[in-house]
């Protein structure tokens, strides 16, 4: 049985099939990368622009000095989650509180493993609006390090703020989020000699 050839028209549309497919093929390629750069760009613009509320505006206890401004007042709410879905429960004891900028408030939050296992957490802060970061300044936070539990242990755990005064006068409320994360095996691989 003979084989036809091929006529010019068969040949031109193979071609542009191959060539739509090769376009396609590095489209998706493009995308999938596009994907992976995604995340370090995120976090560069966030640092860069303060976006996210995530801000070094953390500073030591001996360098914050109060200067109350008693004409105006903030609302500070405290939101907690746990990632995960971990066996935890972790709240702040005061869902919210009204302060005036310039003073120093402490509030606590409550976390308790309820498992039978030791881990270890870390939480993990978030302030909204975004441009209220760069002037909470906290002294003293549970988020500045890793928080061991024993099985089934509860802690207390304070959290010692202030919102400088320099705060915009249109920022009526700011929202502090802590995540809690379990990072146990980080903490354990940290800990464990190389060998």
């Amino acid at each position: 049985m003979a084989v036809e050839p091929e006529s010019p028209e068969q040949r031109s549309g193979r071609r542009t099939r191959r060539y739509t497919t090769g376009k396609l093929l590095l489209v998706v390629a493009g995308m999938f990368g596009f994907g992976f750069a995604l995340v370090p760009m995120y976090n560069a613009l966030c640092q860069l622009t303060n976006l996210n509320g995530k801000d070094k505006g953390m500073l030591a206890a001996s360098n914050v000095q109060e200067h109350e401004d008693d004409s105006r007042e903030v609302t500070v709410q405290f939101l907690t989650t746990v990632n995960g879905g971990r066996i935890w429960s972790f709240a702040a004891n005061t869902p919210q509180i009204k302060v005036h900028p310039g003073k120093l408030y402490t509030v606590m939050f409550t976390a308790k493993n309820q498992q039978d296992d030791a881990v270890v957490g870390q939480a993990v802060p978030s302030v909204v609006p975004w441009n209220a970061a760069r002037h909470l300044h906290k002294t003293e936070c549970f988020c500045f390090n890793q928080q061991p539990f024993a099985a089934n242990e509860e802690k207390q755990m304070p959290v010692r703020f202030m919102l400088d005064p320099e705060l915009p006068r249109d920022v009526t409320t700011v929202t502090l989020s802590y995540t809690f994360f379990d990072v146990t095996q980080l903490a354990q691989s940290a800990v464990k000699p190389k060998s």
